[in-house]
């Protein structure tokens, strides 16, 4: 098999059992290291909201370090609810009108033979996605 390295150029690559150990030692790496640093995000998280209140922005500096925190905001409408209340107040212009295809319904009346599959193979999408894992066995 050719692979192409980082600088381009195509080289030969054989998946050997030391490969896939590997990226199996990594795997692990990764995880503790993912581990911990959530550990040591939630103390400084914590020191942050001792020291400055909960869900405040701010920074602290320790040496030739600085952690910074910045307070995200997003406002969601419950839609159900938001509805009503435009309908009440007589506001539909603030209303969306959706369509959208019932692709359950429609998947459900193929299977039945009710729709036929080909009027709609120009509509359809099939997205492939690859995940590796590799594991160690017990030989």
């Amino acid at each position: 098999m050719m692979m192409t390295n980082e600088a381009g150029v195509e080289e030969s690559f054989e998946l050997t059992e030391e490969t896939l150990k590997k990226y199996y030692e990594l795997n692990i790496q990764k995880k503790r290291l993912e581990k911990e640093m959530n550990r040591i995000k939630k103390q400084i998280h914590n020191y942050l909201d001792d020291t400055l209140g909960k869900e405040q922005k701010g920074e602290l500096k320790r040496g030739k370090y600085k952690a910074q925190r910045v307070i995200r905001s997003s406002i969601t409408y419950d839609e159900e609810k938001t509805i009503k209340k435009l309908e009440e107040l007589n506001l539909e212009d603030f209303i969306l009108q959706v369509k959208r295809p019932d692709t359950e319904k429609l998947e459900a009346a193929m299977t039945i033979d009710l729709v036929e599959e080909k009027d709609f193979v120009d509509c359809k999408t099939n997205k492939l996605s690859q995940a590796i894992t590799v594991k160690e066995l017990s030989l």
